[in-house]
């Protein structure tokens, strides 16, 4: 009898002990597991599919997919295919051949017009006084041109018609500096459209040009439908997304970089095939993508990512602003040729606007040599003005 109420003492005792503490201490390291878990799924998911959108990334953090990447472990290097690593030897020599700049060192002006060129004596009053230090060669893909200058007669080479926003159009830069390429002495070459004109003197741009180890192609990265949305996977592999970059077509270039164009075949055919209007529901324009692609992923040192041509969005439309007759004052033309910040606003809702100081060998210096789209009827007040406004 003694020895039951022991029992039952017992018993009593443990009954005094919460059951339900031991259990609340169990939950919440069962949770932080959960919890882990659920985490280690997300980011291991993110790894092996990626967001294919802003939105998918902004879900977890304001700095979007940036702020991901930097959790997860570096994405493996792709093997390249046969084509590419020959593609790579062969612009890897081209690059290292060091740059020439002599006496006899020329700039090639390449004019890629559809026929007249309005702004040829205004060209002809640029290059006065400075013969053998400039070469000039014109496309014209419709009309053959009445030349009034002596610096543009027999100046055409063979040319074919081109198409805004076709592949013809990369064509014809490629043929231009083909047939540049065949003077040693070019050893800069400038694109240039029938509306464009000098901001600045022979010597300035000379120098400017010829005395830095850059070419100027426009580059930058846009991540809305008018510029990474207009990739297409056919590119894979030697193309991606992550390297798709944006910018306008005018440049100016070194000779090796001018090589390396003309002996691509690889992702030139990338950009034939597969950046058009109309690819996949989209339109592509591929002397929009084409270059700046390119140079970005072969050599982004090796490009200052501006365009020393200015040429004015702000109306917003499909084309840049056109300057009329009216427009053309002093102040306007020193206010365009002291620009000292480049420009590039992205398509996607964000509008994001990224504005980057113009660097000349290290130093802050104006962006543009030349400008567009100036109308023909400007040309009487461009000539009039020239001297005033290309001083230093």
């Amino acid at each position: 009898m003694k020895s039951a109420q022991v029992w039952r003492l017992g018993m009593k005792d443990m009954q005094m002990v919460p059951a339900s503490r031991q259990r609340g201490h169990l939950k919440k390291p069962t949770w932080i597991i959960i919890l882990v878990s659920l985490v280690s799924i997300f980011l291991v998911l993110a790894y092996v599919y990626p967001p294919q959108n802003f939105a998918a990334c902004y879900v977890l953090s304001s700095n979007g997919c940036e702020a991901i990447s930097n959790w997860l472990p570096p994405e493996p290097a792709r093997e390249l295919t046969d084509d590419e690593i020959a593609s790579r030897v062969v612009i890897r020599d081209i690059l290292k051949t060091a740059p020439i700049v002599s006496n006899n060192s020329k700039i090639a002006f390449l004019f890629l017009i559809p026929g007249a060129l309005p702004f040829e004596m205004l060209w002809d009053k640029f290059f006065q006084g400075h013969e053998g230090r400039f070469s000039v060669y014109v496309h014209a893909s419709k009309d053959k041109p009445v030349h009034f200058s002596r610096y543009f007669i027999n100046r055409e080479i063979r040319s074919d018609k081109v198409v805004w926003g076709k592949i013809s159009m990369v064509d014809a830069e490629r043929r231009l500096l083909t047939n540049a390429l065949k003077d040693p002495a070019n050893q800069h070459f400038v694109l240039l459209s029938d509306s464009c004109i000098p901001l600045h003197d022979f010597d300035y741009v000379y120098n400017y040009l010829m005395y830095t180890n850059i070419s100027f192609v426009d580059c930058f990265e846009d991540p809305g439908p008018h510029g990474s949305g207009r990739y297409s996977e056919h590119m894979l592999p030697e193309v991606e997304k992550k390297d798709f970059r944006k910018g306008a077509q005018w440049f100016t270039m070194k000779r090796q970089h001018a090589i390396i164009i003309v002996a691509d075949s690889l992702y030139y055919t990338k950009f034939r095939d597969y950046c058009k209007p109309g690819m996949d529901g989209r339109n592509c324009y591929s002397d929009e993508h084409y270059l700046p692609t390119f140079f970005h992923m072969l050599d982004p040192a090796g490009i200052a990512n501006w365009s020393v041509t200015h040429v004015d969005w702000s109306e917003g439309k499909w084309h840049p602003k056109s300057y009329q007759s009216q427009d053309i004052t002093y102040e306007l033309m020193r206010n365009i040729s002291s620009i000292a910040d480049s420009v590039h606003v992205t398509s996607d809702e964000r509008k994001e606007i990224q504005i980057r100081p113009c660097l000349w060998n290290g130093n802050q210096r104006p962006c543009y040599l030349f400008a567009r789209k100036f109308l023909p009827e400007t040309l009487d007040k461009l000539m009039l003005l020239f001297p005033n406004y290309t001083s230093i």
